[in-house]
This record gives C-alpha cells, structure tokens and sequence, in this order.
C-alpha cells in the first residue's frame, strides 16, 4: 500500500505507556509539618528522595515533594516522559502507518456522506499500550482492537499487528489497513443506528440469537472495510497482492479458524463475527461494489 508522504489524521489519542506509570497522573505529597505519630523521620524522607531520583525524577521535583509541595503538571509530564520507554523506529512508523489509514478512511466516508448530502463525524482513534479505560469500560491489549460507541472511539495497540502477522499468519500492511477499516465500519454502524438497535435488541435475545445477529453485524463492517478498500483502489494507493492480503487476513481471523487454532475443534454455535469465508466474501463484496448498499447483511437469509 503506498501510504508514505500522505496525510496523517489529526484525530489521534496517543496514550501508550500510560498503563506503566503508576504515578504519573496523580498528585503526590508527602506529609511534613508538626511531629505528629507516623511522619516520616529525616531519614525515611532522604532515603525515599533516593529512591525517586533513581526513578528518574528530577531533583527539583523532589525536593518540592520533600517541602510538602504538589507536583505541578508540568513536572508530571517530565516525570511521565523520564518513566516513559524509548519508542523504537519501527514502532513510530508502525504509529504513522495508522494515523495515515485513518485519514484515508476520513477522506472515504467524508466523501460518502456529503454526496448524500450528510456530514461525516470522523471518530477518534486510541493508540495504547497494556490497558486502556475506554467509556465502554477498561480493556487490556489482549482484547485487541476495538470500537467503543460510547465515546466514538477505535482502540488499538500497535503490538497487535506483530499478533497479525507472526501467530495469525496475516503479514502486509493491507491487512493491517483492513483491520482498522473494520474498526471504522463500526462507527459507520454506529452513527446509522445499526450497533444501537442491536444493542437494545440483544436484551430480548438468547445467546444463540444474539450470536447470530453479532455475525450480521460483523460481516457489515467487513463489507464496509471493503468499500473503503474499493476508493483507496480506485486512489491508486493499492499495490500488486494488497487485496490477497486482506482477504488472507479476513481467512485467518474467522470463527472457526481461531476456534480450530486455538482449542482444535470448532463450536459454531458460538460464532459471532463469522466463518472465514463469510469474512472474505463480504469484505470482497464491498470492495468489487463500492457502495453501502451492498452491505446489507440482514435482510440475506444467509450472509
């Protein structure tokens, strides 16, 4: 995917490494003042002075938390830079590679709403690292990535694209494209009212029918990544084998693909994203189509 020298979105949180500072965001003080049962001794204060300049906080801050000052926010900032790791250059790149695709997602479905005469509210996305509080709740990496329809935010940590393509067998940065693609097809459906029906229909449902529905619903914003797929085409921003990765990527995380990797049998009364082909053939639907209206999972007897 030529993605390189294009625009980046501006519409990015970048909270990676806040999982890791434990203090960082909190104002600390440490009780001095009048003698009193359990103030520190003089020694207890140097010894936890040490302990923190070792930490990496600068003298001047300790010396304020020693006097019984609050840490002010521009000290919180270079305590979080000190504790924060260095990022590595792949990594960067890795950030700047997302940041493109989803100002070409913006760009797609800008273009979409305004020639049926609506304005697109572009959705914001997370970059995190180990955990994340999203208003849909708190999350680890190990979730992978999300939408949040609470706070119209997609979630991702970026070690889960080395997950796509060492343990998931899904290399290419299209199928890293594909990922966050799907994850703003759940902001289509959201903004449209699909996620919030489904989400007041659920409550009625039994766990089958609620799975059954789940599946239309991803296989929807399977077909709207593959929309998106079709103008990035049409931009010419596609390279020879980005489509077969895709497709790969939609193969390796079906239903009964990661049930059949992970526990050796398959359990299709649990699916709720789709099998394989299902995954590839609405993702292949909207990108040969390129309209909205080929994405219409639930009035299909069987998508």
């Amino acid at each position: 995917m030529r993605w390189r020298g294009r625009r980046e979105s501006s519409n990015i949180e970048d909270r990676r490494g806040e999982a890791r500072s434990n203090y960082s965001n909190r104002r600390m003080r440490l009780p001095l003042g009048g003698r009193r049962k359990g103030a520190p001794s003089l020694i207890v204060l140097v010894v936890i002075g040490g302990v923190l300049w070792m930490m990496g906080v600068s003298p001047t801050t300790i010396l304020s938390m020693l006097m019984g000052g609050d840490m002010s926010m521009s000290q919180q900032t270079q305590t979080s830079q000190a504790r924060s790791p260095k990022r590595s250059a792949a990594e960067e790149e890795m950030a700047s590679f997302v940041k493109v695709v989803l100002a070409e997602t913006e760009d797609v479905w800008g273009r979409i709403f305004q020639s049926a005469g609506k304005t697109y509210p572009e959705p914001s996305l997370v970059l995190f690292s180990e955990r994340v509080q999203s208003a849909c709740g708190s999350a680890s990496a190990a979730t992978g990535p999300f939408y949040c329809p609470s706070d119209e935010k997609v979630y991702i940590d970026l070690d889960f694209y080395n997950e796509l393509k060492t343990r998931f067998e899904a290399p290419g940065d299209f199928a890293q494209a594909y990922v966050i693609a799907h994850e703003v097809g759940h902001h289509i459906q959201n903004i449209t009212g699909v996620l919030p029906k489904f989400n007041e229909m659920r409550r009625s449902m039994s766990k089958l029918e609620a799975n059954q529905m789940s599946i239309r619903v991803e296989l929807q914003a399977d077909c709207y990544a593959g929309v998106w797929g079709y103008y990035t085409n049409q931009k010419g921003l596609l390279e020879h084998g980005d489509l077969g990765e895709a497709l790969n990527a939609a193969t390796q995380i079906g239903d009964d693909a990661l049930q059949k990797r992970m526990q050796g049998y398959v359990v299709p009364d649990s699916f709720n994203h789709g099998t394989s082909a299902q995954r590839k053939k609405w993702f292949t639907q909207g990108f040969e189509d390129g309209k909205i209206s080929a994405c219409d999972t639930f009035s299909v007897a069987n998508p």
